[in-house]
């Protein structure tokens, strides 16, 4: 008994045979442009090989291996497989996606996961390579301190701040994707998007969707609520070493007070971003909101209150400099989210998680892009006055420079969107979003302290 199953060029099955019924255990109706082949695959299996497979299948037309696959009801069991790649007619022959034929064999397969297999599974779970998009602006924070003068920041309750937000992101990451396979979003998504081969740094990381830890068996739905607790409980024990640092280095209650805070507000709105009874990101724009503040204006706040050597008095113009620091950070950030809400679009819609994308259909939704876009470069023009005070050495004409090619490289992803906004093309504006915030980030941590340069 062979199975055949034919796939696109993102793993969705488009067919597949009799055999392939049987040896899986599934009915057509349950994969047919619902479900993708990594499902018949170990979860560390597909993250150690599968990628591998297929470029090597790639280059020479065809991949042969042994390994092992599961059943619908849990069993695993021992194949070969063929991958080869399907091509369209035509004078090109674009590739379409791949063919595998599998058959079962007695002997016993052994695939040994390597250690790095092992630390990527726990990245995947936690989604711990987007960190990035926390841990900048309170690296900004620092940078805008140091640029402003010496020893008004504790570079100890730097580290410490950066280390908690980290856990912290952690923890709503997790508690963010058991949410939403409790809730059934994950589980009717069959459009979202993983790199896969498209982004050499970001390969085989997904995009949207959640991280399907779950799915590819992973983790549990209970593994990843206990890991979550696990995180905040982490990211408490830090957050007491924060609060000790910010008194003891400041001399301040105020400080430690307003970081406590923030603190708390943050994990109001990580946990309740997809935990009911408010399930923030199903609000209709709040979702939206809750990703503005709490990657942007209450975390460069909060930040600087932790690590400041001096008392921030509440509506100084040091109070509101940290707070407007953080907005462009936030509005890039919210694009990352927002960008992603496209190809994930009808699962949405169906587990009626109404963001801005579901609540005005994705034609209008693409408007916001650019919106979010340009208001965070105009704000970047304008706080430019507020640099040149602050700044012990800071250089207009190398800023303005920055920021002018920082806004046409973004208005490039914007003009991809708008092309792409309705099909599978957009991945690549989704993994050129990401990029672009985190080189914005690092450009402008580099502006606020030029010391670096």
């Amino acid at each position: 008994m062979k199975s055949v199953i034919i796939c696109d060029m993102e793993g969705l099955i488009l067919q597949l045979n009799e055999g392939a019924k049987k040896m899986f255990g599934y009915e057509p109706e349950e994969l047919i442009e619902k479900k993708r082949v990594s499902i018949f695959s170990p979860g560390e299996i597909v993250l150690q090989n599968v990628i591998n497979w297929l470029k090597s299948a790639n280059k020479n037309g065809l991949y042969e291996t042994k390994t092992n696959f599961v059943k619908k009801d849990g069993t695993y069991f021992s194949a070969k497989i063929k991958i080869t790649p399907n091509f369209a007619n035509g004078k090109n022959k674009p590739q379409t996606g791949y063919c595998g034929i599998t058959e079962v064999i007695k002997e016993k397969v052994n695939i040994p996961i390597s250690l790095s297999t092992k630390i990527i599974k726990g990245v995947a779970i936690t989604r711990a390579g987007f960190t990035s998009a926390s841990l900048f602006p309170v690296l900004s924070v620092g940078s805008f301190m140091a640029g402003s003068g010496d020893g008004l920041f504790s570079i100890f309750g730097l580290v410490l701040t950066s280390i908690g937000i980290i856990f912290f992101q952690l923890f709503s990451n997790l508690y963010n994707d058991y949410f939403d396979v409790k809730h059934g979003t994950d589980g009717v998504n069959t459009e979202y998007f993983n790199a896969g081969m498209n982004s050499k740094i970001l390969e085989g990381a997904q995009i949207s969707g959640g991280s399907r830890a779950i799915e590819l068996g992973l983790i549990t739905l209970k593994g990843t609520k206990k890991l979550a607790n696990y995180m905040f409980l982490i990211t408490f024990l830090i957050y007491l070493s924060i609060v000790v640092n910010s008194f003891s280095i400041s001399n301040s209650v105020s400080n430690s007070f307003y970081a406590s805070l923030i603190a708390l507000i943050g994990v109001f709105l990580g946990y309740f971003y997809t935990a009911k009874p408010l399930r923030l990101s199903a609000m209709r724009g709040l979702g939206e909101l809750t990703i503005f503040l709490t990657f942007g204006p209450l975390l460069t706040l909060g930040a600087a209150f932790a690590i400041s050597t001096q008392t921030i008095e509440l509506f100084s113009n040091t109070f509101f400099n940290y707070l407007l620091l953080g907005i462009p950070f936030g509005l890039l950030t919210t694009n990352i989210l927002f960008i992603n809400q496209f190809p994930d679009y009808n699962s949405d819609k169906v587990s009626k998680k109404n963001n801005l994308v579901v609540t005005l259909g994705k034609k209008n939704a693409r408007w916001i892009y650019p919106f979010l876009l340009i208001s965070a470069f105009v704000f970047m023009f304008l706080f430019k006055s507020t640099l040149e005070k602050n700044l012990l050495n800071f250089f207009p004409v190398f800023y303005d420079i920055s920021m002018l090619i920082l806004l046409f490289i973004g208005l490039g992803i914007s003009y991809s969107l708008f092309k792409n906004y309705d099909n599978r093309n957009l991945i690549n504006s989704n993994i050129n979003t990401i990029h672009f915030q985190s080189i914005f980030s690092i450009v402008c941590i580099l502006l606020l302290n030029t010391f670096f340069i």
